[in-house]
C-alpha cells in the first residue's frame, strides 16, 4: 500500500516527543542555536515549526560539515551537523516513516532501527558462522555511501510507499540543503549528510531495495548452497556455505551497485575463507565487522571457537582520542578529568566488553591509565613519584574492565 496522507500525524504532540528524543548536548548547526536557547521558548518555537511545515514554507538550513578521523591512513569521515530545529523536525518525520518502513525492512538489517543494535548484528554473524559452518565470508564496505546516494533512485524507492506531499516536500528540501564548509556553501547533486537524524532512515530505505530485497528474492534462491546476509547501515557481511556461490556473487555485486550509483571499497571488500582449521583446510582468514576482528581460536578446553576481538584500528583510534583529550584538558582539575575518563571507559567497556574480548579491554584500560599519568606529569615541574601515582589512582580509581555482554555458543568441533 502507498500512503498518500501521513503529515497529519505530525502534530504538536509528536513534535514535543521529537524534541524530547533529540540530543541536547550535540554540536550546534549553522545558526549557532543551542538546545537550551531553543527550549527557552519551546511552545512558540514548536507552533511556528508546525505551521511552517504544513504551509510548505519551512526552509531547510545548510548543514555544517566537520571531519572526524577514521583511523585508516589519516583519512577523515565528513559529518553533517543540522541546526537544532532541523534535528527536531527530522526526528518527527523519521518517527512517522519508521512506523511505515518497519513493516517492510527485513530481518537481516540491524542498523539504526528501533530495538535493534550492533551487538545483535554481531550475535547474528556469530550464530550463522558457527551453526552453518560457513566456508566463505564476504566482507563488504560501500565506498562513500552517504556521499554517493542517488537522489533520483531514492525518490523512486520512496514513491513505492510514501507519497504524502508535505513529507516528501520536506525530504526534498533536506536533500537539496547546502553544506557549509570552509566558509562556503556547496550543493551536492548526490548523497545525504551523514550525521543528520533522517539520513540513517533514508539509507536503510535505499539499501533495503538495492541489497536486502535483491539478495532475499533474487540471489539466495539461485545459490547451490545457503547464505546469510547481516547488514548494519552500509557495512554488511554475507556468510556462504559454498565457495563457488561466494565467488559468483562477488562477480555480480559490483554491477548491481553500479546500477544505483554505488561502488565497492577497493580495500575493505574482501572474500575470506573462514571455517575452523582442520586437515587439508589451511589457515583460516579473518574479517572485521562493526569494530571487531572475527577469527578462529582455541578455547580453554582446546576446541576451535569463533572469537570477536577489538579491531586494531578501532583500538588505536579510541586510545588516540583519549590521549588528545588528556593533552588538551590537562589544565582541568583532576576530579573533572576523572569524571570524563570514567565515562569514556564505561562506554568502551559497554560496547567492546563481550565474552572472549577481556584481554583487549583490559589492555585498553591499562593504556588509558598510562596516558592519563603521562599528561598529569606535565602539569608542573615537580616530578610525580611512584608513590604519588599510586595515591592518586587510589583516590580517583578508574573503572576496571568488565565483560558487559556475555555470550556462550557451542563450537563446531564440540556441539
Amino acid at each position: 500500500m502507498v500512503f498518500t496522507t501521513l503529515a497529519h500525524h505530525i502534530d504538536l504532540g509528536l513534535l514535543h516527543e521529537a524534541h524530547r528524543r533529540t540530543r541536547k548536548d550535540g554540536a550546534v548547526g549553522v545558526d549557532g542555536q543551542t538546545a537550551e536557547e531553543y527550549a527557552a521558548n519551546l511552545e512558540e518555537n514548536l507552533v511556528s515549526l508546525h505551521e511552517r511545515l504544513k504551509a510548505g514554507t519551512y526552509q531547510a538550513p545548510p548543514v555544517r560539515r566537520v571531519h572526524i578521523p577514521k583511523g585508516d591512513g589519516g583519512k577523515t569521515r565528513p559529518i553533517g551537523i543540522p541546526s537544532f530545529e532541523d534535528k527536531v523536525l527530522q526526528r518527527a518525520v523519521a518517527m512517522v516513516l519508521e512506523a511505515v518502513y518497519e513493516q517492510d525492512f527485513l530481518d537481516c538489517s540491524f542498523g539504526f532501527r528501533p530495538n535493534r543494535s550492533a551487538h545483535q548484528a554481531l550475535r547474528r554473524v556469530r550464530e550463522r558462522v558457527v551453526a552453518g559452518q560457513g566456508v566463505m565470508v564476504l566482507e563488504v564496505d560501500i565506498q562513500a555511501f552517504f556521499d554517493s546516494l542517488d537522489h533520483s533512485h531514492l525518490r523512486s524507492f520512496l514513491d513505492g510507499r510514501v507519497r504524502d506531499g508535505v513529507i516528501r516536500r520536506v525530504i526534498d528540501k533536506w536533500l537539496k540543503a547546502g553544506v557549509l564548509e570552509d566558509g562556503g556553501v556547496s550543493y551536492p547533486e548526490a548523497g545525504t549528510p551523514q550525521g543528520g537524524v533522517i539520513s540513517p532512515l533514508l539509507a536503510n530505505v535505499y539499501l533495503h531495495e538495492v541489497i536486502d530485497k535483491w539478495f532475499a528474492n533474487d540471489v539466495r534462491p539461485r545459490l547451490l548452497g545457503d547464505a546469510w546476509l547481516v547488514r548494519y547501515a552500509d557495512d554488511f557481511v554475507i556468510v556462504f556455505t559454498r565457495e563457488d556461490d561466494a565467488r559468483r556473487f562477488l562477480d555480480v555485486l559490483p554491477k548491481r551497485l553500479a546500477k544505483y550509483g554505488l561502488t565497492l571499497h577497493p580495500t575493505k571488500t574482501r572474500l575470506v575463507q573462514f571455517r575452523p582449521p582442520g586437515p587439508g583446510r589451511g589457515e583460516p582468514g579473518t574479517f572485521d565487522f562493526l569494530g571487531f576482528l572475527h577469527l578462529w581460536a582455541r578455547s580453554r578446553t582446546g576446541h576451535w571457537v569463533l572469537k570477536q576481538r577489538t579491531a586494531r584500528g578501532r583500538f588505536d583510534r579510541a586510545l588516540k582520542r583519549v590521549a588528545e583529550w588528556c593533552k588538551l584538558h590537562r589544565h582541568y582539575s583532576i576530579r573533572e578529568q576523572h569524571v570524563h575518563l570514567c565515562r569514556a571507559l564505561r562506554g568502551h567497556y559497554g560496547y567492546f566488553g563481550i565474552t572472549g574480548n577481556s584481554r583487549a579491554i583490559a589492555t585498553f584500560g591499562y593504556r588509558v591509565v598510562l596516558v592519563w599519568l603521562k599528561w598529569l606529569k606535565r602539569r608542573s615541574q615537580r616530578p610525580m613519584t611512584t608513590e604519588r601515582q599510586k595515591a592518586l589512582l587510589a583516590r580517583f580509581p578508574l573503572p576496571p574492565p568488565r565483560v558487559m555482554q556475555r555470550r556462550y555458543y557451542p563450537s563446531p568441533a564440540n556441539p
